[in-house]
Order: C-alpha cells, then sequence, then structure tokens
C-alpha cells in the first residue's frame, strides 16, 4: 500500500504575477510625439533658407548677379565672396541666390503639372474601372517604361528650349508616378465599408467620389508631391547643365554648374558650391516627404 502523494498548491498571497509596465501617460505620449529628429528640422530649415533666396533675394545678394568686376576674376571663396567669383568677375554666391527663384518656380511647375494630371488620370481609371482602366493604365506603363531624362528631352525639343519649357517636361514625365499612386489609393478606398455605406444611404458616385473617395486618397499623393520636389530640381538642374533650361546668363543652378565645368582644375569652387547647393536642397525636399509619408500610415 503505497502512501498518498501530497502537493503543494500555490497561496494566493505567494503566486507571482508578471510584472507589466506601468501605461504611459498623457504627457509621455505628448512628448514622444513632439520628439522630432533633429535631421527634421535641418531640413526644415534649409527648405526654408532656400524659399526665402526665391522671394526676397535682395537682402541675401543685393548686388547685381549679372555685373561683375573683371579685376575680381576667378577668386577663391572669401569674407568677401562667399563662394568666390566666376570667370567675369561675378560674385558666386549672388548668382546662386538669384538663380533660387529660376530652379524653384521650375520645380513648382513640374510638381504642379505633375500632380494635376497624375491625379485626375489616376482619379479616373480608378473610380470608372473597366475599360477605362486599362486602357488609362497601359498609356501609364508606356511613360514609365520610357526613362525620365530622354522623355523630358523629347518634349523639350517639341516645346523649345527655356525654364519654363523644362519644368513642363519634367512634370509630365511625373505624371505616370502620381497616376499609378492615386489610382491604387481610389481603389482601396472605394472598398472600405464607409463608402459602401454611402452608397447604402443614397449617395450618387459624384457625390461620395467627392465626399469620401477623393478626401481620404490625396494624402499619400501630396507626400509624393514634397518627393517629387525635389526630384523636379534635379531634373531641372540636369537640363539646365545639359543646356536645355534657361539661356545664359540667367542665373539658374544648373547652368551655374555648368559655366564653371571648364575651371573644374583650377577654380573648384564654380562647381562644387552649386552643386552642394542643390545636393542640400534635393535631400532635405526628401527628408519632409519621407516624414510625411510616415505621417500618413
Amino acid at each position: 500500500m503505497t502512501a498518498p502523494v501530497l502537493t503543494e498548491t500555490p497561496s494566493p498571497a505567494t503566486e507571482r504575477t508578471p510584472e507589466r509596465p506601468a501605461p504611459a501617460g498623457p504627457r509621455t505620449a505628448h512628448r514622444r510625439r513632439r520628439r522630432l529628429p533633429w535631421g527634421l528640422y535641418l531640413a526644415i530649415a534649409v527648405v526654408a533658407l532656400v524659399v526665402l533666396w526665391a522671394v526676397v533675394p535682395g537682402i541675401f545678394a543685393p548686388g547685381d548677379p549679372l555685373q561683375g568686376v573683371p579685376a575680381e576674376k576667378l577668386l577663391p571663396p572669401s569674407a568677401t565672396h562667399w563662394f568666390g567669383t566666376d570667370i567675369l568677375g561675378r560674385d558666386l554666391f549672388g548668382r546662386v541666390v538669384h538663380g533660387a527663384v529660376n530652379s524653384l518656380s521650375g520645380a513648382l511647375i513640374a510638381v504642379t503639372v505633375g500632380l494635376a494630371l497624375g491625379t485626375l488620370i489616376g482619379a479616373l481609371a480608378g473610380a470608372v474601372g473597366g475599360v477605362l482602366d486599362d486602357v488609362l493604365m497601359r498609356i501609364v506603363d508606356v511613360l514609365l517604361a520610357i526613362p525620365g531624362l530622354l522623355l523630358s528631352l523629347s518634349v523639350i525639343i517639341l516645346l523649345g528650349f527655356g525654364t519654363v519649357n523644362a519644368a513642363l517636361a519634367v512634370g509630365l514625365g511625373s505624371v505616370a508616378a502620381f497616376a499609378r499612386l492615386m489610382r491604387s489609393e481610389v481603389a482601396r478606398v472605394r472598398r472600405t465599408e464607409y463608402v459602401e455605406a454611402a452608397y447604402g444611404s443614397g449617395g450618387t458616385f459624384l457625390a461620395v467620389l467627392r465626399r469620401h473617395v477623393l478626401p481620404n486618397s490625396l494624402t499619400p499623393v501630396l507626400a509624393l508631391a514634397a518627393l517629387q520636389f525635389g526630384t523636379a530640381i534635379l531634373a531641372i538642374s540636369t537640363l539646365g547643365f545639359l543646356g536645355y533650361g534657361a539661356p545664359p546668363p540667367t542665373p539658374e543652378w544648373g547652368l551655374l554648374i555648368s559655366e564653371g565645368r571648364n575651371y573644374i582644375g583650377t577654380s573648384w569652387w564654380l562647381t562644387a558650391l552649386p552643386g552642394l547647393v542643390v545636393v542640400a536642397v534635393v535631400l532635405s525636399a526628401n527628408r519632409i516627404s519621407h516624414r510625411l509619408g510616415r505621417s500618413t500610415r
């Protein structure tokens, strides 16, 4: 006969429960939301400074960007000429500042054209669907198959040279990206429950599209517009470097880099400093757009 085995059951007092972290209070959550990386502040400061260059260039560079002093040609950067001088003795910093209006206005035109046409095509394809969707998306696929620079050069050959024509060419090249994103967002929003409820309550196609579908589809597209702004600056500067943008002696960033490439061995600042300005603006615009894209998720 075997003795019964007694098992000790833990009492509620001695039973251990896993410790859980205390929930964050409203102040802690608010501080986490307000904490932004320093790189984002730096990007905003760079973009704001360049916008001020374009709006009030006379405050930062009061001199005439087209007039130079021949005796002061090809001077290196100094306290008097921050970016040095060019072959005609013109202050390079002043030309970069006054050239901001050409580059930024061209990028704004390009983004506006791409956003307007791409949003319209994508909204029609995603909302109507069917044969219209297939036809529009095949056109978009053809545009995506053509390299952006080649497409821009083809449009410029048809329209002619100039900053506005270069901006239109870059804008037409970005239509496909906006159209694909807008089409996918409209198709996603159309399948949501609140859109189906709007149709069930008697809403018409145009009313539901205007009140529910489009407002809830535009946020990612606007984030893409911020990204395309930096890309447009780079593309317009590239066209200006190749000679398809603003004619000389217009102070345009790509043209400034192109004018200094023949003196890069002896006067490095003619190409390096305007190029660094373009790089800083493009990276700053991309940083801001990435933040906008994360906030929309």
